[in-house]
């Protein structure tokens, strides 16, 4: 007997009949009636509540997490409309307060830190706290205070935690790179902000190498002559692990230093988070502290239901916005894995078995992280002790049918699948899984709390059941306080509300169903249109890489004249000729349509990615059409520079032919 495979929308996990008290969001939901009287049955009537309500909502997330305030705020919501809609004016309060925990969270575990250059060791919050306090006297003792910026070239270890949170405690701002982006991609970013402090490390290790950044380091002082202070992080493995004329970090937190808190003013800048920046600098993007607080206590206690004495594993580098979402965990008292590393050393089997070991209630993963493990024919569930894991959760990428699929052959059915899609410009989800709303294959189970998120078509109309441009039409307190240096919000307006005015634009490519589930086949700059019917580029490589010869693609359409590329990156040993190429073009015209079908398929050593792994079609495209390489992508902004050549050559190769 076979089996049948799920189809798209098909209930793979349903919400258990004691959700409401399993889970935090029920426990929200009895709270909102005892407290404010609201009788809501399911989530349905919370995400409607807390759309038509935003005041009630966001206050009552203020009373329900306890929100430390030195002064009150004077209304939920002043000026609410888009850009510039003012939250909690009034309020000051600071986000490090939250994040450390209390007093009595002293002897729980707040942080786990796995390295594949040191020993695995463990913080507690009070040891958290103590480093903080020590490390904020130092950096005061550099002259750090509020509104000076604090930068690191540092990656996912505990002292980039303990940076953070110092400089946050001052009213500081934060902004890092990990260390393996190269010199003008730091300067891109960083040397918007004019930092006063830069933590460093001498170089790190990528699985057994170790790669020495000391060249790098003095390249980046030279280029940012606003710094006072610079402070070398030591990291073991290196020859020389050593800084000229920097302070040690021992040294920073050398005095005894007393825990406090400088409130600053709810819009008050908290860290800066940075575009991929592939043609111009990345836009740098303000965050401010009252915001990121309540927006990630909203979605860590009430999407990912993680409490106290609850643990997250999430690999991810200090350039994604993973970062800043992992280590809000702390917010909701539960701990964190900080994994420092090659995530996929010595095999793609390193992050089961670091969970084995970490235990953690919930796992973090890539969509592509999953596909590649299913394409291995990998087992962990089968072959790790994976059983603390309640819930996993996946972001950065479509997960198809065949990865929700996969995942619940590898786990338990009480496991809860939770996909979700948002983006650095609000450091948030805006559509993902909560657990009371059933599990769909291949789909987000619905719209974030108080995210009234819509598709739109050309006109500005919201459609569902159709294909359309993600949009947000009322305001969010994680939405940028602004863009650094953008003094008349002329930067802003252009990147989010130049399409729709009033109206964000998120820039992904969205459908709707009915029962408000989602999918998102890709960046709407990057949509095919084909014979005027749209296509995602997203569900191209869903059906491209589940063949065997096939380890990358990357698909362009030539509007001029309706030409539909394809190109691939083959498995070593495999050659792209007639038979392959027809295996290709079939499997899409039988898994999708005919318009799927390529007119050219073309192999090339490498698809062109942005420093934090995603795709560049639109780049692609325009070199194609003609625009000159450096002109559509900094090769300081690509994970492999040497990745975009492949495409001048053959666009060149292309000229000559017509010619």
């Amino acid at each position: 007997m076979t089996i049948a495979e799920p189809r798209q929308g098909e209930i793979l996990w349903s919400p258990p009949a004691d959700a409401r008290e399993r889970f935090e969001i029920g426990r929200y939901l009895d709270w909102l009636g005892r407290e404010r009287g609201l009788e809501l049955d399911g989530y349905d009537q919370l995400w409607r509540w807390s759309v038509s309500d935003l005041e009630g909502f966001w206050s009552s997330l203020w009373e329900y997490f306890e929100i430390r305030a030195h002064a009150p705020y004077e209304r939920v919501l002043g000026a609410r409309e888009m850009p510039g809609a003012e939250w909690f004016p009034g309020a000051r309060l600071n986000f490090a307060e939250h994040l450390l925990g209390r007093e009595e969270d002293a002897a729980a575990v707040a942080v786990v830190a796995h390295s594949q250059s040191r020993e695995t060791r463990e913080l507690t919050f009070g040891e958290l706290r103590d480093q903080v306090a020590r490390a904020r006297a130092g950096l005061q003792r550099l002259g750090v205070g509020p509104g000076d910026r604090v930068v690191a070239y540092l990656p996912n270890i505990p002292e980039t935690l303990v940076a953070f949170a110092a400089a946050a405690s001052l009213g500081a701002i934060w902004a890092t790179c990990p260390p393996e982006f190269g010199v003008q991609s730091v300067l891109h970013r960083l040397g918007q902000l004019e930092p006063k402090v830069l933590l460093a490390t001498a170089g790190y290790r990528w699985g057994d190498s170790h790669v020495d950044r000391r060249e790098q380091v003095a390249a980046i002082r030279k280029g940012l002559p606003s710094l006072e202070s610079v402070v070398h992080v030591p990291y073991p493995g290196g020859e020389a692990d050593e800084l000229p004329a920097a302070l040690s970090w021992d040294e920073l937190l050398g005095g005894a230093g007393l825990l406090e808190f400088d409130p600053v003013p709810f819009a008050h800048p908290l860290y800066v988070l940075f575009s991929s920046g592939t043609t111009g600098l990345p836009k740098a993007i303000v965050h401010g502290h009252g915001g990121i607080l309540l927006e990630h206590l909203k979605n860590h206690a009430l999407s990912w239901d993680l409490r106290p004495g609850d643990r997250l594993q999430w690999f991810t580098t200090t350039a994604w916005m993973m970062w800043n979402a992992l280590v809000s965990t702390l917010l909701v008292r539960a701990s964190i894995v900080m994994i420092d590393g090659n995530p996929a050393y010595p095999d793609l089997s390193y992050q089961w078995r670091l969970a084995e070991e970490t235990r953690p209630t919930m796992l973090g993963v890539s969509p592509a992280f999953l596909m590649a493990c299913r394409k291995e024919g990998l087992e962990p569930g089968r072959r790790f002790d994976l059983s603390s894991i309640r819930s996993i959760g996946a972001a950065g990428s479509p997960l198809p049918v065949e990865g929700f699929e996969w995942l619940y052959e590898q786990f338990d059915p009480s496991v809860f699948v939770n996909l979700g899609s948002g983006g650095t410009d609000v450091c948030t989800g805006i559509v993902q899984g909560y657990p009371l709303l059933p599990v769909y294959a291949g789909e987000m189970s619905g719209r974030c709390l108080a995210v009234d998120a819509q598709a739109f078509d050309l006109d500005g109309k919201p459609v569902v059941g159709e294909l359309g441009e993600l949009v947000i039409t009322q305001p969010m307190p994680s939405m940028p306080v602004g863009l650094w240096n953008d003094r008349d919000g002329s930067l802003a307006r252009a990147a989010y509300f130049d399409t729709f005015p009033g109206v964000w634009r998120h820039g992904d490519w969205i459908m709707f169903t009915e029962r408000g589930s989602s999918v998102i086949t890709g960046r709407s700059d990057a949509t095919l249109n084909r014979g005027g019917v749209r296509l995602g580029t997203s569900e191209f490589y869903v059906v491209v890489e589940e063949l065997e010869e096939v380890v990358d693609s990357l698909v362009v359409h030539l509007d001029e004249t309706d030409e539909l590329l394809l190109f691939v990156v083959l498995r070593e040993g495999v050659e792209l000729d007639d038979d392959l190429r027809a295996r290709i073009a079939g499997a899409l015209r039988t898994a999708l349509s005919p318009r799927h079908a390529p007119d050219t398929i073309v192999a090339v050593p490498a698809i062109p990615r942005t420093l934090t792994g995603k795709k560049l079609e639109l780049p692609v495209k325009r070199i194609l059409s003609g625009a000159d390489p450096r002109d559509v992508a900094s090769s300081d902004a690509l994970l492999d520079p040497e990745s975009i050549d492949a495409f001048a050559s053959y666009t060149r190769a292309r000229e000559q032919e017509s010619a």
